[in-house]
């Protein structure tokens, strides 16, 4: 139905806006400092962007990224915490109100949705042409 596929459209714009400014920040801003993995001597600073940390990543991080990204998962599949805002609320919206971006004027929520939308969909295509 629409309603699942624009939920669909959120989620992936929401994370592919979060991936692209994972992406670029470090590039920017730098990284943290200290150990990723301690035992294996690899520092954050030797993890490089993009396709090649692959490689580079230890196999005990990728196993914590998997279990978070199926966490995130099984969260959207309404097992009891989003279930009166999945149930009643328009797709995306699970009742938490960001203090500078919540509003109760419909006029301007509608204008502000539409723009995480737009947002989102480029979001897709940069992280897309990042690789």
């Amino acid at each position: 139905t629409f309603r699942r596929r624009r939920q669909t459209e959120i989620k992936h714009g929401r994370i592919s806006m979060l991936a692209t400014m994972g992406y670029i920040t470090p590039e920017f801003v730098g990284k943290f400092p200290g150990y990723l993995s301690p035992s294996a001597g690899l520092k954050f600073e030797d993890v490089p962007n993009g396709l090649a940390a692959i490689s580079k990543v230890p196999a005990a991080g990728w196993g914590q990224m998997v279990l978070y990204a199926l966490y995130c998962e099984a969260s959207s599949l309404n097992f009891g915490y989003f279930e009166e805002a999945y149930n009643k609320n328009t797709p995306g919206d699970y009742g938490w109100k960001p203090p500078l971006l919540a509003t109760d004027n419909p006029e301007l929520k509608t204008k502000r949705l539409n723009a995480e939308l737009a947002n989102g969909r480029l979001a897709m295509m940069a992280i897309i042409g990042m690789f």
